[in-house]
């Protein structure tokens, strides 16, 4: 037999049977398998995209929330600087009459009121006993003397006021111009965790030629004692200001996918939103399109719901 005629007579079955499957019906789904499918597609578009937490959770999670609306956004110039002693508010006392030291009462350190006595001193001429006072209420920050000692010419003790601070800000050439006596000044210390508002109250006219810089200092008001002189701190003077239609705080805004969003709370819990973002400063950031005024918002730990997204999203690609 020709080879070609017995291969075509080899194939012909296997062609009929190909056609034959091909009008068999497809094999149905188990109607359990349908919705069980149905089920897990209805779960996924329910909680995709949401945070539902409870009120207690909130708390004990940190999240604070706020009504996006309108806010100041201001133009700053960062600038570094250290908290002095409010050199106007602090005084060296020394003894009236040379003589020799019979009593210290206050060490480094010991809160004084006005008047109130710090040492005693046996005049030298009159042998006559007197008390050396505080001449302000404040702190004593350096004893120099100890009993028995001659008093001499020199100070016996520093006494500062610490209800007002100092802030000294190192300012280049190139800034000068933009700083002026009045200019409000955000102050900050990381360290301490510590955050304030206060005023430029002076701009030096001369540089310093160690470091090359002028000095802006600003008064910060001080009632607990918490700005502790030595603190080395950063601040931001207010350049400008104008005003937002329509703002959230900077912690707010955290990036999805490299778009930038906020966190809102709707009737399902908590959805990222994404938004167009405007000018910005240490505070607030404009929001251009994506919220509307009214709409609550996650404004603090708002990471914490990024990171939960997160953790849905990779189960669902499990």
């Amino acid at each position: 037999m020709n080879p070609k005629l017995k291969l075509l007579l080899l194939m012909v079955p296997l062609w009929l049977s190909a056609c034959g499957d091909a009008d068999k019906p497809a094999m149905p789904v188990p109607q359990a398998e349908v919705g069980r499918a149905q089920e897990h597609e209805g779960e996924h578009e329910e909680t995709s995209g949401h945070i539902a937490l409870t009120p207690e959770q909130i708390k004990t999670s940190g999240i604070e929330l706020a009504l996006a609306g309108p806010a100041q956004i201001h133009e700053t110039l960062p600038l570094y600087g250290t908290i002095m002693p409010n050199a106007e508010r602090t005084r060296e006392v020394a003894a009236r009459f040379p003589g020799a030291v019979r009593s210290v009462t206050k060490r480094s350190g010991d809160p004084v009121k006005q008047g109130e006595t710090l040492a005693t001193v046996e005049a030298n001429e009159s042998l006559q006993t007197y008390a050396v006072t505080a001449p302000l209420t404040g702190v004593v920050t350096a004893r120099n003397t100890n009993p028995g000692e001659q008093t001499g010419d020199k100070p016996l003790f520093t006494v500062a006021d610490l209800s007002t601070v100092w802030v000294e800000l190192s300012l280049f050439p190139r800034d000068a111009g933009k700083v002026r006596v009045g200019q409000e000044v955000r102050v900050k210390s990381n360290a301490a965790g510590l955050e304030a508002t206060g005023k430029v109250v002076y701009v030096a006219p001369f540089g310093q030629s160690a470091n090359q810089t002028l000095t802006a200092r600003v008064l910060l008001d001080n009632p607990d004692r918490r700005w502790a002189p030595g603190l080395y701190v950063t601040a931001e003077v207010t350049l400008t200001e104008a005003a937002a239609p329509l703002a959230v705080r900077n912690e707010a805004v955290q990036t999805l996918e490299d778009r930038s969003v906020v966190f809102v709370r709707g009737d399902e819990g908590f959805a990222p939103q994404e938004v167009a973002l405007g000018r910005s400063d240490g505070e607030f950031t404009e929001v251009l399109s994506g919220l509307k005024a009214g709409d609550t918002y996650v404004a603090a730990n708002s990471y914490i719901l990024k990171a939960e997204l997160g953790k849905g999203s990779a189960a669902h690609e499990d």
